[in-house]
């Protein structure tokens, strides 16, 4: 059996085989990018654990909001060609009239387009950043962290590992847990169960990480109610 990360690692996988087990994780939409006919009842080879649900990312908008009340302009960092990152768009667009903002999507496809988006983008003030979970932006992901020190922009990622490397924070899945789970699948595909049984799993668990020492840099007070809720603090 196979265990594939991400939809650029899926994709070709299911083209090759329709036969052999694959349980995958780190997939935004596995429904509507066509991997499963539905969370309850895959079917076919193929089932796992999805990384989030697009509504979150309109919570990624008040958590910047909150800790960056001075921000009124969002650039949303996403690679158009994985197409989920529509609906995280999305839900980030219709939640910006609540918060007064002004958002922006930024097509960042490789290190040279994140560069330019972001210079051109801090040349106004009042700026803020939410980065969206995809390839250019995880393998980029101490250029935009500088970037962003650099211009000073308050942003919010999507896994702790932008924030333990010096991001301000994120808010998302603990990336080890989907693997936890994903064990216990492959465990029981082993033991004889048929993947398109078993259900593909939407995260329950969210965590958010506040690096305190970049909040410093950036002149942010961190406010404690958000502070409490914090699952992690790095000082």
């Amino acid at each position: 059996m196979i265990l594939a990360s991400s939809p650029l690692v899926l994709q070709p996988l299911l083209r090759k085989t329709r036969s052999i087990p694959i349980v995958f994780t780190q997939i935004t939409d596995p429904v509507g990018s066509g991997f499963v006919a539905s969370l309850a009842h895959p079917g076919g080879n193929t089932t796992g654990f999805a990384t989030a649900e697009f509504s979150m990312y309109g919570k990624s908008l008040e958590m910047l909001k909150e800790v960056a009340p001075h921000v009124t302009r969002v650039a949303v960092l996403l690679n158009s060609e994985q197409a989920p990152q529509a609906g995280m768009w999305r839900a980030i667009e219709a939640a910006a009239p609540s918060f007064r903002v002004q958002v922006m999507a930024a097509d960042v496809p490789d290190s040279a387009e994140i560069e330019r988006a972001i210079e051109s983008f801090a040349r106004e003030s009042g700026g803020g950043l939410i980065v969206l979970p995809n390839v250019p932006t995880i393998v980029h992901r101490g250029l935009i962290i500088a970037l962003a020190a650099r211009h000073r922009l308050p942003a919010v990622y999507s896994f702790r590992q932008f924030v333990t490397d010096g991001g301000l924070m994120s808010y998302g899945i603990e990336l080890a847990d989907q693997y936890r789970q994903a064990a216990s699948y492959v465990d029981r595909i082993l033991r004889g169960e048929k993947p398109g049984d078993l259900p593909a799993q939407q995260p329950t668990k969210f965590e958010l990480v506040l690096n305190l020492k970049t909040a410093k840099a950036l002149g942010l007070d961190v406010p404690p109610t958000l502070l409490a809720r914090a699952d992690e603090v790095i000082e």
